[in-house]
């Protein structure tokens, strides 16, 4: 039988030491032969990325033991840290010197590139037998200079430049013949979802020509599917599809849909879709939600891949296709599909160390906000042993992503079932500005940061307040990065959310403009103004400027060795609360970074964030105590 509890209170195995132990955390993939090849993250050795394979027989090896670490810190968020050749030979990217190594299973590894403090490595790919990366190099100058790099991955160290001439690069693509070099490139102050140029190098002669370019569009992944013929995502109609364009000839649209085939290229190593050499192609769609489709010449069909969210196609080999992501249970995984046999097996992950009766389901919400419709994902309270109090109306906690051009699909995560299975809601929301719906959705936020997207999580929220799912006066906001400044934002400018939670949050603007890193350096030219024309919105937009606004208590989570937010922020947001007398808790995690990975990070931060809302809202957390505010 089943208890009656207060939400909030109620008993769970979900503890914080079994999230952080969770579904692993899957950084690329790629077929080697028989074998499959991934990078996963282990919170267990403080976050560190381990290149593992399985092998024919079902075994499972690592090939990059510790103390290595695959991590690249090109444009602060990495990516493509890793990439093995046909015959498994790993080259990866170091994280504590960023050289780029050689290393075949059970033997020491080699360096590639010369040592260098000032140089950075990511993106990398093995093509045709040529090993491609983003090289980042810093300077006395406050802007790096990048270039495509090719890496000899025999004899001498030796690096050529194949490309540079722009701010940013990405995505470096070898033709089958090894004669043309296609790439992404943008410039000052556009970000990779606003205005990106397909460039295309003939490298014997150094001509280089545009293939896709042009204000409001951004061609994203290009991939030979010819010797002089590409394959690429562009969102001239509004959203990413597919084009096949020959050289020569005029590009055509690849099974356009209402869905997006692309994404923010926030880390260098993402792949929304795969190339088979029969034609066939696999390909993300995304909506809300994420799907898998096969877009062949008789026709397109949907591939039963159990992902809905986060969803990758990490590589395709004849009719074999990786692909990562998360289910609808929030379990992440990666998959490996059979096209031919449509066979689907499980490679790793995809499980948690509860049953699914405690997992909750993402129910879809749609709000009228000031700006218009406002996406959502709405996680009820879950617990099979428990019944809620008669007429109580649960608690919420209301999730603002970071980005803020990003996005989260219906997939609940370890963290949202640890709330969802103690009486806590958990509110998903895409705010205006968001990946997933097209252009038109995230160019919402062109200006208007701290503007739509606290109105849009406000709307959100008294929406689903409003139909009687949740206590309107219980509502929490939690979000980190970009979705900080939601929080901070949202707490000062409206009254719908009485408890705020802040992970690396921005509260100041103009700094932020002044000591971020490059790759986000002219990212508030759209989102705020340009400045210093822009200075006076900067000012009027900052929570830290209007510190009187503050009123409700806000717990501060902070990494002590943040590039991207630094401290500083955080410790003007703990000040002003102190100097305002307002109830809050500041916490400075040695070592950690933009988002915690260390597995004891995330056990004390989940222990304190639902020790906060006990104490804030009133109700009792078994085995965690209510946190102390100062």
């Amino acid at each position: 039988m089943a208890d009656t509890l207060p939400y909030g209170s109620w008993p769970s195995p979900i503890t914080p030491e079994s999230v952080a132990q969770s579904s692993p955390r899957i950084d690329g993939a790629r077929l080697v032969g028989d074998e499959v090849w991934w990078g996963e993250s282990v919170p267990a050795e403080a976050g560190r990325v381990a290149v593992k394979r399985r092998l024919a027989d079902g075994s499972v090896e690592t090939v990059l033991p510790a103390p290595a670490n695959a991590r690249s810190a090109v444009h602060e968020y990495g990516g493509g840290a890793w990439t093995a050749s046909d015959e498994g030979e790993l080259f990866y990217v170091e994280k504590t010197d960023q050289r780029v190594y050689a290393l075949r299973p059970g033997r020491e590894a080699r360096a590639l590139t010369p040592a260098d403090d000032a140089v950075r490595h990511g993106g990398l790919r093995f093509e045709h037998g040529v090993l491609l990366a983003v090289r980042e190099t810093h300077g006395d100058a406050r802007v790096p200079a990048r270039a495509i790099v090719r890496i000899a991955t025999d004899g001498p160290q030796a690096v050529a430049v194949l490309a540079d001439g722009s701010d940013f690069l990405a995505q470096p693509a070898l033709s089958p013949d090894g004669t043309r070099l296609a790439w992404v490139a943008w410039n000052h102050p556009d970000m990779p979802w606003d205005t990106t140029t397909l460039r295309v190098a003939h490298l014997p002669t150094g001509e280089v020509v545009d293939i896709a370019s042009g204000r409001d569009r951004a061609p994203l992944q290009p991939v030979w599917v010819a010797d002089d013929e590409l394959l690429y995502a562009d969102d001239p109609d509004g959203r990413w599809n597919l084009f096949r364009r020959p050289l020569s000839g005029d590009a055509q649209a690849l099974a356009p849909a209402d869905a997006d085939t692309g994404g923010g290229l926030w880390v260098l190593g993402t792949r929304w879709f795969g190339a088979a050499a029969d034609g066939r192609v696999v390909a993300v769609r995304t909506d809300g939600g994420d799907e898998i489709v096969e877009i062949a010449p008789t026709g397109v069909r949907a591939v039963d891949v159990p992902v809905v969210a986060g969803a990758a196609v990490d590589d395709v080999r004849g009719a074999r296709v990786l692909v990562s992501g998360s289910d609808a249970d929030g379990r992440a995984g990666l998959w490996i599909v059979d096209l031919d046999s449509g066979a689907v097996e499980l490679v790793t992950g995809g499980a948690g160390s509860w049953g699914d009766e405690w997992m909750p389901t993402a129910r879809a919400l749609s709000a009228d906000g000031p700006h218009g419709p406002v996406h959502a994902f709405a996680y009820a309270p879950t617990n099979p042993g428990v019944t809620p109090a008669p007429g109580e109306r649960p608690p919420y906690v209301v999730l603002v992503h970071g980005g803020p051009t990003s996005h989260v699909g219906p997939a609940p995560s370890a963290k949202t079932a640890f709330f969802t299975s103690r009486g806590i809601g958990v509110l998903d929301v895409n705010y205006g500005g968001s990946t997933g719906y097209g252009r038109a959705y995230r160019d919402r936020l062109k200006g208007q940061w701290g503007v739509v997207d606290v109105d849009d999580v406000a709307a959100a929220a008294s929406a689903l307040a409003g139909a009687g799912l949740a206590d309107p006066e219980r509502l929490a906001i939690a979000g980190g990065s970009a979705g900080g400044w939601t929080v901070l934002a949202a707490v000062t400018r409206t009254d719908v959310f009485s408890a705020g939670i802040s992970r690396y949050g921005v509260g100041d603007a103009r700094a932020l403009a002044e000591d971020t890193h490059d790759f986000e350096a002219r990212y508030l030219d759209g989102l705020i103004g340009p400045l210093p024309e822009a200075e006076s919105v900067y000012v009027e937009r900052s929570p830290l400027s209007r510190p009187e606004r503050f009123r409700v208590p806000l717990l501060i989570l902070q990494g002590s060795e943040d590039r991207v937010v630094p401290p500083s922020q955080a410790e003007a947001i703990r000040d002003a609360l102190a100097a305002h007398g307002v109830p809050h808790a500041y916490v400075l995690y040695e070592g950690e970074g933009h988002g915690f990975r260390r597995a004891e990070t995330v056990v004390d931060s989940l222990r304190r964030e639902l020790g906060f809302l006990g104490a804030v809202f009133g109700f009792d957390t078994p085995g965690i105590p209510a946190l102390e505010l100062d």
